[in-house]
């Protein structure tokens, strides 16, 4: 039988699953990476350290399956995780991570070319971390790649291939398929980007050396990956218009596939290709972090068995940790609410999560009125999935039918998307 393994570089580990034709897992590595670099703003990291840990989850992963039906291997890793390297792919430049934030004077420069709904505008975007590390490299011949495609080039020995959703924070339109013409104002020639193709397209085969040291079959083909976090929305099976995800985790983030794209930068929602269907997501400032302040995961776990999920407590919170709010309203000024504070600690939980319940109600009200489906399903992913009183009350709330997700992990959405999306997102349903 076929085998697919799925790779994720995560922000703390390198994951590999492998499944087989029938999307059932048959192994599983994972090796831990090292913390960036951090100094204020800027958040960097030695790309070498997740080819190590690459390696090193293969060399585990190896033992415990039988390679000899190996087909395909598929990367996610953050987004706008970017560095500079020549086009052989040695690095010119430590990698600058998904949230280094120093590029400001890059980005102002970027919003006055840029559509005003561009996912290139913020200092955090691939864009301006190109342009802000280009400056080091005059007179040298560099290649702009994100993590997802240079580790792809490390596997096959060809480096310059980027896939529609990683490309999407460099400026790339995924509407017209294409870098937009406002790009080459900024001297930006044809050589310095990578070849943008869509996610799951094949881009080479794995480089026979690598192929012998893990006892692969020398016709392995790696092809081109996503996000992170596309990989975790692949992961939970969801694949028709109108079917939503939605991560508890510290933050609320949701996403909801569309038969069109929404792009509203104000909200921070931006819609990555996944074929012929479109994944729009925004995220909220409120999620768990706010509960953590107030309550230890074993309170939680106790208290929401004693909640009452169909008597709600009229309590009218907006649990952020901080004051501003991103989406589904755009305040950066919005106020944390979670007074007044009952005498009950169980009517304090329920209120602080049918809060945060009213939040993705909300957000996805919001998507829907910039474009997007209203969701028919929403599969939960994060740890608030599994909380069964939390569930009732969102489902209540949004109604429509919430479950928990069997499978969540982006190196399984990798994997799946080794194994072969194209037909499940090839014609509007």
């Amino acid at each position: 039988m076929s085998t697919f393994i799925g790779i994720d570089v995560g922000t703390s580990a390198c994951r590999a699953c492998v499944i087989d034709e029938h999307a059932e897992i048959v192994a599983e590595a994972r090796t831990d990476l090292p913390a960036p670099v951090r100094d204020g703003a800027c958040v960097e990291q030695d790309p070498a350290v997740w080819w190590l840990a690459l390696s090193e989850t293969l060399d585990q992963l190896s033992g415990r399956f039988d390679a000899t039906q190996l087909q395909r291997v598929a990367i996610d890793a953050t987004s706008a995780t970017l560095l500079l390297c020549t086009p052989q792919g040695q690095p010119l430049t430590p990698a600058l991570m998904y949230n280094d934030a120093r590029a400001v004077r890059e980005a102002r420069q970027i919003a006055q070319l840029a559509a005003p709904d561009s996912a290139a505008l913020s200092a955090s975007s691939s864009l301006a971390k190109l342009l802000h590390l280009r400056g080091a490299l005059e007179g040298r011949d560099w290649l702009a790649l994100h993590q997802a495609d240079w580790l792809a080039g490390k596997l096959t020995g060809r480096f310059g291939v980027s896939d529609e959703n990683n490309a999407l924070k460099m400026g790339y339109d995924p509407l017209e398929r294409t870098w937009p013409d406002w790009m080459s104002r900024l001297q930006l020639g044809p050589s310095r980007l990578p070849t943008v193709v869509a996610p799951g397209t094949t881009i080479g085969r794995v480089d026979a050396v690598l192929t012998s040291r893990w006892g692969w079959p020398h016709d392995v083909e790696v092809v081109a990956g996503t996000t992170d976090s596309t990989a975790g929305f692949i992961a939970t099976g969801a694949s028709a218009a109108g079917h939503a995800v939605t991560a508890l985790g510290s933050t609320l983030v949701l996403k909801v596939l569309s038969h069109k794209p929404v792009f509203a930068a104000r909200y921070g929602v931006y819609s990555h290709r996944l074929g012929e269907r479109w994944l729009v997501g925004g995220a909220s400032n409120a999620g768990g972090s706010v509960l953590r302040r107030f309550f230890t995961p074993q309170q939680i776990t106790s208290y929401s068995r004693l909640m009452q999920p169909q008597n709600p407590t009229g309590l009218d919170y907006y649990p952020l940790p901080a004051p501003g709010e991103r989406f589904p309203v755009c305040d950066p000024t919005l106020q944390p609410r979670l007074t007044p504070r009952p005498a009950s600690d169980v009517e304090f939980l329920q209120g602080i999560l049918e809060g945060l319940a009213r939040i993705e109600q909300r957000g996805y009200e919001r998507l829907a009125a910039l474009g997007a489906p209203y969701p028919e399903r929403v599969i939960s992913v994060g740890g608030g999935a599994g909380n069964a009183p939390w569930t009732t009350i969102r489902s209540q709330m949004l109604g429509v039918p919430v479950t928990a997700a069997r499978h969540q992990e982006a190196a399984y959405g990798a994997a799946l998307l080794a194994r072969g999306l194209q037909a499940a997102f090839a014609h509007p349903d």
